[in-house]
């Protein structure tokens, strides 16, 4: 079994050294490793794959014997990922997703869909996956999210990820996830903001359209970018073909960034991202 170690702490000399060495005292084998120093912060970022007989309560103990005190660790194994996916009714990240699941492509178990519409149902139930229709008719955002949030609960997932839903989550919410909540969106914001942001778009001769994937947090859409992707478009494309290629964008750009984490590739460092390719 492949274990992940991610480490970040204030720098220091030896660090790579002391923290491998400890690794080699165990009897663990390195696979890869990748370090960082934000030479702004003077903080030092470390992510190691290993195998071996990992043993975490006599492994971490002599880590953190190495380190300065208010270093982070975080380790894992390459076990898939327990995770809850949120939709509304566009299908194609849903659909990415499911589709990469059920072939054994994405790192993750997909635990169940929850939505608050009940147009993904077939898509999802053939994929034999289970489908969660909670409506927000007639409720109170706080209302409808405790239901949600109840379900979600369920299954102890330990990521929720937001394949295009179409609803803003309270700060309430999203302190239920912290860096445990995925989101992806077009890369048009903050330009054009509201609806119908590729017709926006087109109407300003835009000449490339992407699609950013983020960690939640209680400022809508400016959470920790985990990655973004860019295509060009011209004169030539439609409002609607700019859309089809901006669907296009943000289901890779997605299960792209879903591999990153679930692989223990990102360290959230204040409001950005350190990521391990």
């Amino acid at each position: 079994m492949t274990h992940y170690l991610l480490i970040d702490c204030p720098d220091a000399p030896g660090l790579v050294f002391r923290i491998t060495e400890v690794l080699y005292r165990h009897g663990l084998n390195i696979l890869r490793n990748g370090e960082f120093v934000d030479r702004h912060d003077q903080h030092f970022f470390m992510r190691t794959e290993f195998e071996g007989p990992c043993a975490p309560d006599a492994l971490l103990p002599d880590l953190r014997a190495v380190l300065p005190p208010t270093a982070r660790l975080r380790l894992r194994d390459d076990q898939p990922r327990r995770i809850v996916l949120l939709a509304t009714k566009e299908h194609h990240c849903l659909s990415e997703l499911l589709v990469r699941h059920f072939f054994g492509q994405l790192p993750a178990q997909v635990l169940g869909v929850i939505s608050n519409h009940n147009n993904l149902r077939e898509l999802t139930e053939r994929l034999n996956v289970p489908y969660h229709h909670i409506s927000a008719e007639g409720l109170s955002r706080e209302a409808h999210e405790a239901a949600v949030l109840a379900q979600i609960e369920h299954y102890q997932p330990e990521f929720v990820v937001l394949a295009r839903y179409m609803r803003i989550l309270s700060p309430e919410f999203v302190a239920h996830f912290p860096e445990r909540l995925i989101n992806i969106h077009h890369s048009f914001l903050p330009a054009f903001i509201g609806a119908s942001p590729y017709a926006q778009a087109y109407a300003r001769g835009v000449k490339s359209i992407g699609a950013t994937a983020h960690f939640v947090t209680d400022q809508l859409d400016q959470g920790p970018i985990i990655t973004q992707s860019v295509i060009p478009t011209d004169h030539t494309q439609s409002a609607l073909d700019m859309a089809q290629a901006g669907r296009d964008v943000e289901k890779l750009t997605l299960a792209r960034a879903l591999s990153l984490v679930f692989r223990e590739q990102v360290c959230v460092h204040r409001n950005r991202t350190i990521v391990f390719e």
